[in-house]
């Protein structure tokens, strides 16, 4: 795979998000939220739910929009790139695809949309395993084939920058001791690599650094080894990091209401 085409990401911040705020009606997501990333390594976004990983992923590409704060790649917001495809990938959801078309034909017609060469189609297609399945509709594919055509569709336009949102969600073994190798492999080019996960073990096995949130603030900004100092395993350190957070608190609030509702009783 070729190196990112974009020096001007090679030094200082690519991924600048600072102070973002974002509310869905009384539901805070995101509070005041910075953060900055580098390039050349994998950086795990974690935290006790998906709620404000996933609307932090959203904003930084222009898809939600928050109600106070930016967030910039390269120091343009995602709205203003030219190419986006060429400049950063990105896998948000599994089965974003016409579930008629085939993978090549989905690969495609991102291609033509941001002047990406059509020979880059099968190469993808080649990276991620799904050669064989190119002429298949993708509306038949299962949740881990569909996953890998979602990360063809980030690797597409070779970009210097990648966000990935859950990953190995529906991938066997095989599948995420690969995408856990590509990943790697590509903040080993030099580009920047984000990836919002709930799986603590496989952020050990993967990450370089974590953003680490609860109840929609910045909670740690450090690396693996940082954060585990001191505790049996990083998931020891990442539970008593987040045990004070809202978001676990609703959890046992809900989890109250639901045994009480099983035993008959009311809260």
């Amino acid at each position: 795979m070729r190196t990112g085409q974009h020096p001007r990401f090679r030094e200082g911040l690519v991924i600048e998000v600072r102070g973002l705020t974002k509310r869905y009606g009384r539901v805070l997501a995101v509070d005041a939220l910075s953060f900055g990333l580098r390039p050349g390594s994998v950086t795990g976004f974690l935290g006790p739910n998906g709620s404000g990983k996933s609307t932090t992923m959203r904003m930084i590409l222009g898809l939600d929009h928050p109600d106070r704060g930016s967030a910039v790649i390269g120091g343009r917001r995602y709205g203003e790139l030219g190419w986006p495809l060429r400049e950063v990938g990105a896998l948000l959801e599994a089965k974003a695809f016409h579930p008629g078309r085939s993978a090549r034909a989905h690969l495609a017609a991102l291609a033509a949309s941001n002047k990406i060469p059509a020979a880059r189609v099968d190469e993808v297609l080649g990276i991620v395993g799904l050669t064989s399945a190119a002429a298949r509709r993708a509306g038949n594919f299962s949740l881990g084939m569909a996953q890998r055509l979602g990360i063809a569709s980030a690797l597409l336009g070779d970009p210097p920058v990648l966000l990935f949102d859950e990953p190995v969600n529906g991938l066997d073994p095989e599948g995420i001791r690969w995408i856990r190798t590509l990943m790697r492999s590509l903040a080993a080019e030099g580009r920047t690599v984000f990836v919002s996960s709930h799986l603590i073990s496989e952020m050990a096995l993967t990450a370089d650094r974590l953003i680490i949130i609860g109840g929609g603030r910045l909670l740690a900004d450090t690396t693996v080894a940082e954060l585990s100092t001191g505790s049996a395993s990083l998931e020891d350190a990442f539970l008593e990091l987040t045990s004070g957070t809202a978001d676990f608190r609703a959890k046992d609030r809900a989890e109250e209401r639901n045994e009480n509702r099983a035993s008959g009783r009311t809260s």
